[in-house]
């Protein structure tokens, strides 16, 4: 079973919830996240959606990295529920 992943979430969060985020989105393009400070800054209002679209990474090229390391991206819609 794999994990869901919120793409609506702050990226800090979701590091403080799994630090292995991090590592995938490095190998998905985003860089930047590992340098200092960036988590602690632009991470706190940074989310995966957000991010993609700045780097110009598509949600399917996200969604077959994440699942390739046992991850499920959902985005919750504003009822609560995912979709």
């Amino acid at each position: 079973m794999s994990q869901m992943i919120a793409m609506n979430l702050p990226i800090a969060e979701l590091a403080a919830r799994d630090p292995h985020i991090i590592t995938i989105m490095q190998e998905i393009g985003f860089t930047d996240i590992t340098r200092p400070g960036m988590l602690q800054t632009a991470g706190r209002l940074m989310t995966l959606e957000k991010g993609a679209a700045l780097k110009r990474i598509s949600h399917e090229q996200m969604r077959q990295v994440f699942a390739q390391h046992g991850y499920t991206l959902c985005v919750p819609n504003k009822g609560g529920n995912e979709q």
